[in-house]
C-alpha cells in the first residue's frame, strides 16, 4: 500500500525535491515569456509619463499648424537626425490606424509600426512590443491640425541582453538554463543521499578490519538511513557482546581441562615414585604434555579468532621481521640447518605486532623443521603489500593436500604423524592470524623440493 511520504524520511525528501525542481521548471517556462519584450504588454509608468510629456509638448510645438503636412514633414526631418538628437521617433495615426507618413519607403520600422497599430485591441490602453532592437509604443491620443490623432512612439531598445533573447528563441537552450538552476538542488539530494551511505560504508570497512565501535554518527539523516545505523550499532554491540562471552568461556575452559590434567600428571608422578620408571608411566608422561601442549595452541588459536581486532598499531615492517629472522637463523644454526633472508622492504603496516609474527614464526619453525639443510624467507614489495615466501628443501606436501594443511589439526598423511609433527594447529593458527590483517596466505611447491607458504599482508605507505 503507497503511504504518504514524510520531509524527514528519504522517501520523502526525494520526493519533495522532485516535485520543486518540477515546479521550478514549469514557473520558468511559464513566467520567462511574460518578459521578452518581443510580446505585446503595457507600458511602464515611467516610459508612460515621459510619452505624456513627448505628446504635451509636440501639440504645444504644433498648435498653430492648420495642415497635418508641414506636422509630419518636421517630425520626418527630425526623426533622421539620429537617436542621438532625439531619442523617440514619433508616428501619427488616424482614429482608423491609418498611418499619416510623408515616407513612402517600406522599411523594417514602417512595417513594425503597421503589424503594431493592426494589433491594438483597445486603443485606450497604450502597449509596447519590440521589434528587433526598436520598441513601439502607443498609443497616445494627440491633437493636431484642428483634429485628432493617435500618436506612436518608436525608442531604440538596449535590453533585455542578447542572451536572454536567444533564450527565448530557442527552448532548448531555455531548458538548459533551466537544468543549470536546479543543479544546485539535486547536487544538495546527492549530497543527502551519499553522506549517511558513506558512513555507513566507512563504518563497515572498520568492522571488516577487526574494529568493533559504535558510531553515533550513523544514527543521524533520514529515517532509513538513521534506522539502518541504528541496527548496525546494534549489531556491533552483539558481536562485543559475543566477543565477551567468548572470552569467558575459553577462560572456564582453560580452567576446567588444565585443572584435571594437573591432577593426572600429580597422579603420574606419585605413581612413578611408589612403583618406579616403567614404560606406561613414561607414556603417560609424554601423552599428558602433549595434551597440555595441545590446550595451550587450542586456546592461541581461539585468540587469535578473538582478539586480533585489538591492540592495533602502525609498525615498520622491519620491527616485525627483523629481530624474528635473526632468531630463525640462530635456531636452524643450533640443528645444522641453514637460513637465507633477504632484505626487508622499508614500509610500515597496520598490525597486532605479537600477533603478526607469532603467525610467522608459526610458518618459518614449521620450515625449519621439516627442512633438510636449506629454508629460504623471501620478502617482496609489491604496490601496496608484501608478499613473504618462506621456502625448504624437505619432503613437501602432496599436491591435494596443500589446500588442507590450515585446517586446525589437519596431518599430512606422509612423514608427519604424532611422533615426528606437532598437533596441527601451527599453521592453523598463523592462516587465522594473517587473515585477521586482511592478508592472504597460500601453500604450493617449492623450487627448492619442498613446501613453499606464501603470505601476502597489506602495507601503508612509505616510512
Amino acid at each position: 500500500m503507497i503511504r504518504l511520504p514524510s520531509i524527514a524520511s528519504l522517501y520523502g525528501r526525494i520526493f519533495a525535491i522532485f516535485w520543486f525542481t518540477m515546479f521550478l521548471v514549469i514557473m520558468a517556462v511559464l513566467a520567462l515569456p511574460h518578459f521578452d519584450p518581443r510580446k505585446t504588454r503595457d507600458i511602464s509608468p515611467p516610459h508612460y509619463e515621459r510619452m505624456l510629456e513627448v505628446r504635451d509638448r509636440v501639440e504645444q510645438i504644433f498648435a498653430s499648424a492648420r495642415d497635418l503636412a508641414p506636422v509630419l514633414d518636421s517630425l520626418e526631418s527630425r526623426s533622421r537626425r539620429g537617436p542621438e538628437d532625439n531619442n523617440f521617433r514619433l508616428f501619427i495615426t488616424d482614429l482608423d490606424g491609418n498611418i499619416q507618413s510623408v515616407s513612402r519607403r517600406p522599411d523594417f520600422i514602417m512595417k513594425s509600426l503597421r503589424n503594431f497599430v493592426t494589433s491594438i485591441d483597445d486603443a485606450s490602453r497604450p502597449q509596447q512590443k519590440l521589434y528587433g532592437k526598436f520598441m513601439l509604443s502607443g498609443p497616445l491620443p494627440i491633437h493636431l491640425a484642428k483634429k485628432d490623432y493617435y500618436l506612436y512612439v518608436g525608442t531604440k531598445w538596449n535590453q533585455p541582453p542578447n542572451f536572454l533573447l536567444q533564450l527565448f528563441d530557442h527552448p532548448f537552450r531555455l531548458l538548459l538554463v533551466v537544468m543549470m538552476v536546479s543543479t544546485p538542488l539535486l547536487l544538495w539530494l546527492a549530497w543527502a543521499l551519499s553522506q549517511p551511505a558513506r558512513r555507513l560504508e566507512m563504518a563497515a570497512q572498520r568492522v571488516a578490519q577487526g574494529v568493533f565501535e559504535i558510531d553515533p554518527e550513523l544514527e543521524k539523516g533520514t529515517t532509513e538511513f538513521r534506522q539502518a545505523g541504528k541496527s548496525f550499532n546494534q549489531m556491533v554491540e552483539a558481536v562485543n557482546l559475543m566477543i565477551t562471552r567468548q572470552q569467558r568461556l575459553l577462560s572456564d575452559i582453560s580452567h576446567e581441562l588444565r585443572s584435571p590434567l594437573t591432577r593426572l600428571k600429580m597422579a603420574q608422578a606419585l605413581a612413578m615414585r611408589k612403583q618406579g620408571e616403567s614404560s606406561e608411566l613414561t607414556r603417560i608422561d609424554i601423552e599428558a604434555q602433549r595434551l597440555e601442549q595441545m590446550i595451550g595452541k587450542l586456546l592461541e588459536l581461539s585468540r587469535v579468532q578473538v582478539d586480533s581486532h585489538l591492540n592495533r598499531e602502525v609498525q615498520p615492517l622491519s620491527s616485525i621481521c627483523e629481530a624474528l629472522l635473526t632468531d630463525s637463523q640462530f635456531e636452524a644454526e643450533q640443528v645444522g640447518k641453514t637460513l637465507f633472508v633477504s632484505e626487508i622492504p622499508n614500509r610500515s603496516i597496520h598490525c597486532h605486532p605479537q600477533l603478526l609474527m607469532s603467525a610467522l614464526e608459526n610458518i618459518i619453525r614449521n620450515a625449519i623443521h621439516y627442512g633438510k639443510d636449506h629454508i629460504r624467507v623471501t620478502l617482496e614489495e609489491q604496490y601496496d603489500t608484501v608478499r613473504i615466501r618462506v621456502e625448504d628443501n624437505g619432503e613437501g606436501v602432496p599436491e591435494d593436500e596443500l589446500e588442507s594443511i590450515f585446517r586446525p589439526f589437519y596431518r599430512v598423511s606422509t612423514a608427519r604423524d604424532r611422533h615426528s609433527g606437532g598437533a596441527g594447529l601451527g599453521l592453523a593458527i598463523a592462516e587465522n592470524a594473517v587473515r585477521q590483517h586482511n592478508g592472504s596466505l597460500r601453500a604450493a611447491r617449492s623450487d627448492l623440493g619442498g613446501l613453499l607458504v606464501e603470505v601476502t599482508l597489506p602495507l601503508l605507505g612509505n616510512v
